[in-house]
């Protein structure tokens, strides 16, 4: 595979990721006047002014830089379709940029006819939203979810990760090429993919966006076994930190109750009668012992209990350790990089860590890529000169 990343921030460069770190040719086409804010983010690598996040989303990927709204940009990624085989692109800028800019999916395609081309936007291609800007928060707003998520009379709360970004956008944008890349070997044609963040958002309705559809009850927070209507949830210890309960089955609700010496709960199981008192008991118990006494019981007993850690806790724990999602990564100096692996296991084709990414501004690849594509080192000059770099 031989992708064309035009993506920016998160999403985009995430998915891009899971191809690079198994394997695919992409190559990333950045702005040098107009950088990523995430190259803004701190830290930096040590001695460097590349972004630990742009060191983790570049991984594996070159770049080079090109003024996409210079005309001669056009030519050289004809150029790198027609004659290097880049057979699949990606972009998230807003609905028809690129094609103002000579590089939409039907101008492309008249060149590559078998091309695969994945647009991710915030609200989609088509509908009365195409132009409007956002972001993670809104795409959640609007997709139904929020409203039934945290507390009663609460503010809807804030995740402390960009799910719609990465859940909705990312990995819709990976399943989507993927399948393309199938139908593609199957009958030859290319295709156009449509991504929408808030579209897949509205599709994490799951179950409650099965039962509505069905019985036209709205979810309201705290109604459900998943969003405070049960003893499945966060409780604090008597050391301030949380364990998580998700022992909705019976057989994990009777360990738990057993293991917190009150057995007589057993036959309430996880939504009691009495819900708010029989929570507030289990509240009272729990901050009896600290969070790693209380692991101490659950680590032998079949209960769907599991510690909150935070960064530094997973970085030494156990299973993240067993399980290799920790790794490190040659920078450009040599030195290793910590950063998060690929989640995905696969007894053959495993993922590669080969290095951690540049700065896209600089556009570091961006000399090899145009002698690759035939330029003469004079050419490049002028390029540059004359501001196609910039």
């Amino acid at each position: 595979m031989k992708i064309l990343d035009f993506t920016t921030l998160l999403p985009g460069p995430y998915a891009t990721m899971f191809f690079s770190d198994l394997g695919a040719d992409v190559l990333k086409v950045a702005s040098a006047s107009r950088p990523d804010i995430g190259e803004h983010s701190k830290p930096f690598l040590p001695g460097t002014d590349v972004s630990a996040s742009v060191a983790y989303l570049g991984r594996n990927k070159r770049c080079m830089t090109l003024n996409l709204k210079d005309p001669r940009s056009a030519e050289v990624i004809h150029r790198l379709i027609t004659l290097q085989g880049y057979d699949i692109v990606i972009e998230q800028f807003r609905p028809g940029v690129m094609a103002k800019l000579n590089l939409g999916y039907e101008q492309l395609r008249k060149i590559k006819p078998d091309l695969i081309y994945c647009s991710l936007t915030g609200y989609g291609q088509s509908g009365p939203m195409t132009d409007r800007a956002g972001h993670d928060i809104n795409y959640i707003a609007r997709s139904g979810i929020a409203s039934y998520s945290g507390k009663r009379g609460e503010v809807p709360p804030l995740l402390a990760m960009q799910v719609a970004d990465v859940a909705a956008g990312s990995c819709n944008a990976v399943i989507g090429i993927l399948a393309s890349v199938i139908y593609r070997r199957e009958s030859g044609q290319g295709q156009y993919i449509d991504v929408s963040m808030t579209d897949g958002m509205m599709a994490f309705n799951t179950f409650l966006g099965a039962s509505f559809l069905t019985d036209g009850k709205v979810p309201r927070p705290e109604d459900n076994f998943v969003n405070g209507g049960s003893l499945y949830d966060y409780y604090e210890t008597g050391d301030g930190e949380y364990l998580s309960f998700g022992g909705l089955e019976p057989q994990f609700s009777r360990n738990f109750f057993i293991a917190v010496g009150r057995p007589d709960l057993i036959s309430g199981g996880v939504t009691p009668p009495e819900l708010s008192k029989v929570k507030e008991e289990i509240r009272e118990i729990l901050k009896s012992k600290s969070r790693d006494e209380w692991m101490q019981i659950f680590d032998s007993t079949d209960a769907c209990v599991e510690p909150v850690l935070n960064l530094e806790e997973l970085e030494r724990d156990k299973l993240a350790n067993a399980r290799e999602m920790i790794v490190r990564v040659p920078a450009a100096d040599g030195r290793m990089v910590k950063q998060l692996a690929n989640p995905i296991k696969f007894s053959k084709t495993k993922p590669e860590y080969r290095f951690t990414g540049g700065k896209p501004s600089a556009g570091i690849d961006t000399r090899a890529v145009m002698a690759e594509l035939g330029y003469s080192e004079d050419e490049i000059l002028n390029f540059t000169d004359t501001g196609l770099f910039d």
